[in-house]
């Protein structure tokens, strides 16, 4: 379950404007078999590698800019998904030797952009943030379930990345989050500069599944 998604506010015009591009990321082939619980650990900790890499270079310019008006109020280091995902990691692989693994094209070019912002135009890390953080609390938790099952884990082994506490907890990150776009759009003369870097992570998010599949 869901936290409700306000009718108004910027966390709905996201929302509604990459809806369509949403649909069409969990459509890619890897994303459909992942959820329908067909993909083996070597594909899956594939995926686990590009996204710590992702996550490592958002959370880092995230941290950098924690002070930083128009991105602080969703600076929320609790969400924040590296430490389980490396966890994550070295159970899959019993060792280190992923981090010898080459990334995804699509996941450099994605790294560079994140450095880029974070040098140049920090507040347009908060849409980097709201497509990976609300998307992890939501859908992801589902997809907990469907990995741990169709990988055979046991307890949070393989899955630390999704927990995020019990449901109650899952449900005030949430909105925390929420609350915290409201107040980045009430800094912000146009919101359409942030429309557009969601609409291009989840474009980025497409790049990086089409190369895993094809991998």
């Amino acid at each position: 379950m869901s936290a409700a998604v306000p009718s108004t506010g910027l966390g709905h015009q996201l929302k509604i404007a990459t809806a369509t591009m949403h649909r069409r990321v969990e459509r890619t082939a890897f994303m459909a078999g992942l959820l329908r619980g067909q993909v083996d650990r070597r594909r899956y900790a594939g995926l686990l590698h590009n996204l710590q890499a992702l996550y490592a270079a958002l959370e880092d310019a995230l941290t950098r800019h924690a002070a930083t008006p128009g991105v602080a109020p969703v600076v929320m280091p609790e969400l924040f998904r590296g430490r389980a995902l490396v966890a994550d990691l070295q159970a899959l692989a019993g060792d280190s030797s992923w981090t010898h693994a080459p990334l995804a094209r699509a996941t450099r070019q994605y790294v560079e952009r994140l450095q880029e912002l974070s040098a140049a135009k920090p507040s347009l890390l908060v849409a980097h943030a709201y497509v990976r953080y609300l998307g992890d609390l939501n859908g992801g938790q589902a997809l907990r379930r469907v990995v741990a099952r169709s990988l055979g884990l046991a307890g949070s082994t393989g899955t630390l990345f999704y927990d995020f506490g019990d449901s109650a907890t899952q449900q005030r990150l949430v909105q925390r989050f929420r609350a915290g776009l409201e107040t980045v759009a009430a800094q912000l003369k146009d919101t359409h500069a942030l429309t557009d870097e969601a609409l291009s992570a989840f474009e980025r998010h497409e790049q990086l599944f089409e190369e895993l599949a094809a991998a």
